[in-house]
């Protein structure tokens, strides 16, 4: 931890945080609002830079099935190719005349190799059109064998489903004010032992030169035993923050981010998960209270949460303490 100095008084930064101090070499926020590192390698070769077993498990479900359709019908479409090409007289079974009949069968006799379901009608004859065929159903084996592999670990991959409010918010807390962001489960998990770290990274002027300063905020609560409703972290804004006489104009005109760290134990997985977002200054609301997002169902016996209110919020009438000190 270092010391740095606000309005006379002494702050302590966290550097710990993994981010670098040179402001000029940053572009942008540091994370993103989907939780990845706002980072872009370079130096080293494509292939060698992504790995494909991460990127297949996160990237969005009608991705993965459309990279499966695709991939499917090229390795039919090459193989019915390789058949024709070596002649489909050595296919025995096909019955056509043209050449689109003689490919739409060379084709689907792949789909069938290819899966090994073989329904028989099709056969292959000669060396060339066995060999292929044999080539085929053993690639066909290893391929499936990897997308069953993908399929578990997409349906398997622990997850917090945990969504963050568009927009943090400067609200009246006690007798002054606090900064708030709100949280909420969205499917039907169990989470417990819920624990939430929020840190604020900076940039402010020491010696002439811009440099990034990071800040441990300390919440009202930072842990909870079970996050079934939503969850509002409240920083309060005291002498004690980094945040004490700031201003709407002062967000405005500065460049800060909040980045928020959550994780939580997920009974169902028997495992922690963790989720991490951010808000730069630009997405902070002066000025405004969040709206109650659950009430008692109708009959009284259930707890409605609406989830469509996680970023709901009011107006209130300015008041002393949203002045800036």
């Amino acid at each position: 931890m270092s010391v740095i100095k606000k309005k006379g008084k002494k702050l302590k930064t966290d550097t710990n945080t993994g981010f670098g101090a040179n402001a000029s070499n940053y572009g942008g926020r540091f994370i993103n609002k989907d939780g990845s590192a706002n980072i872009k390698k370079t130096g080293i070769g494509f292939i060698e830079s992504i790995s494909w077993y991460h990127t297949m498990l996160n990237i969005p479900s009608w991705k993965f099935m459309a990279i499966i359709f695709v991939f499917y019908g090229i390795v039919n479409f090459i193989f019915a190719t390789i058949y024709c090409l070596i002649g489909v007289e050595h296919l025995n079974g096909i019955i056509a005349n043209s050449f689109t009949d003689k490919f739409g069968q060379a084709f689907f006799f792949s789909a069938q190799t290819f899966t090994t379901v073989g329904y028989g009608h099709i056969s292959p004859t000669g060396f060339w059109a066995s060999f292929v065929a044999s080539v085929e159903a053993l690639f066909g084996l290893l391929s499936f064998a990897i997308a069953t592999g993908l399929f578990y670990g997409r349906f398997s991959k622990p997850k917090a489903h945990i969504r963050f409010s568009e927009n943090a918010v400067i609200a009246p807390f006690q007798d002054g004010k606090a900064l708030m962001i709100r949280i909420s489960p969205y499917k039907n998990t169990n989470l417990t032992d819920a624990e939430a770290k929020v840190t604020l990274g900076m940039r402010v002027k020491e010696k002439g030169t811009e440099v990034n300063r990071f800040f441990s905020l300390d919440l009202e609560y930072d842990k909870i035993n079970a996050l079934t409703l939503s969850w509002t972290l409240v920083h309060p804004i005291t002498e004690d923050s980094p945040l004490y006489g700031f201003s709407k104009d002062d967000f405005k005109n500065n460049k800060g981010e909040i980045i928020i760290y959550l994780k939580a134990f997920d009974e169902m997985y028997s495992n922690t998960v963790a989720i991490r977002s951010s808000y730069t200054f630009e997405e902070v609301v002066y000025g405004v209270k969040f709206v109650q997002m659950y009430e008692n169902s109708k009959d009284n016996s259930r707890t409605v949460l609406h989830v469509n209110k996680l970023n709901a919020f009011s107006e209130i009438v300015f008041e002393e303490v949203l002045t800036e000190e």
